[in-house]
């Protein structure tokens, strides 16, 4: 019998103009759908103009200047609609949905929802099955004694998939996809009994844990720092009185 994580999954991931959810903007993003191991991968892809300078750090990382967006990319409003409606449509169907390092994508574009359709996440998924699959909590859960660091490039490297074009949207989400199922095959056993489902409510709990375990070490080194346990997205913050 096939496991889930070998067959149908979808995977999204945004390029953007910086790291801060609340205030920095998406100027590209991709969802990429394989239906099984070895499958076809399909894109969609999407660029932004943003409607903000792109910091030139941002730039360095992801290659996507001004004139470039400018020329080429689409405004916010409809294109984050487009998005999210095509993230709900993929969910419905039941495929899990894989986001590295989920918190920062999904609420991003949360934000930007906000920003741009006053609207969210929670609006385009209503009386839709969330089930998103985080490698970046897997492995960190799975093999949490392991040192190093645990980017994308890292992860790929430790299990061997291949990463063309790193911090392009699509390129990112597909190696994204691939490393989860490389994951799950590594540790098969001590995930195949559990639903993908049941894994989104796991993959929750230990989120948090990791975010408490991190807090600890940046006090412990001198430096504390809040890091936020809310996962797969994070809350919005309360608006100023």
């Amino acid at each position: 019998m096939m496991h889930w994580f070998e067959g149908p999954l979808a995977a999204f991931d945004t390029e953007t103009t910086g790291v801060d959810v609340e205030q920095d903007r998406i100027v590209s993003a991709a969802l990429v759908a394989q239906d099984t191991t070895g499958g076809r991968v399909r894109t969609t892809r999407w660029l932004v103009n943003p409607g903000i300078p792109v910091p030139v750090g941002a730039t360095e990382i992801h290659g996507l200047t001004d004139d470039h967006l400018q020329r080429n990319g689409r405004w916010p409003a409809p294109v984050v609609d487009e998005v999210a409606r095509s993230l709900a449509e993929s969910c419905a169907t039941g495929r899990p949905l894989v986001v590295m390092n989920a918190p920062f994508d999904l609420t991003l574009l949360d934000r930007e929802l906000k920003r741009h359709r006053a609207s969210s996440m929670a609006g385009y998924l209503a009386d839709v099955p969330l089930r998103v699959i985080d490698p970046r909590v897997l492995d960190k859960h799975l093999d949490r004694y392991r040192k190093g660091r645990r980017t994308l490039k890292d992860l790929c490297e430790l299990y061997e998939v291949p990463l063309d074009g790193a911090h392009d949207a699509a390129a990112d989400a597909t190696a994204s996809l691939l490393l989860v199922r490389a994951i799950c095959r590594r540790f098969s056993s001590r995930l195949e009994r559990l639903s993908p489902a049941e894994l989104h409510t796991l993959q929750a709990t230990w989120h948090a844990a990791q975010a408490r375990g991190l807090e600890a070490w940046f006090s412990k080194s001198g430096t504390p720092e809040a890091v936020d346990p809310a996962w797969p997205l994070r809350p919005a913050l309360p608006a100023a009185a």
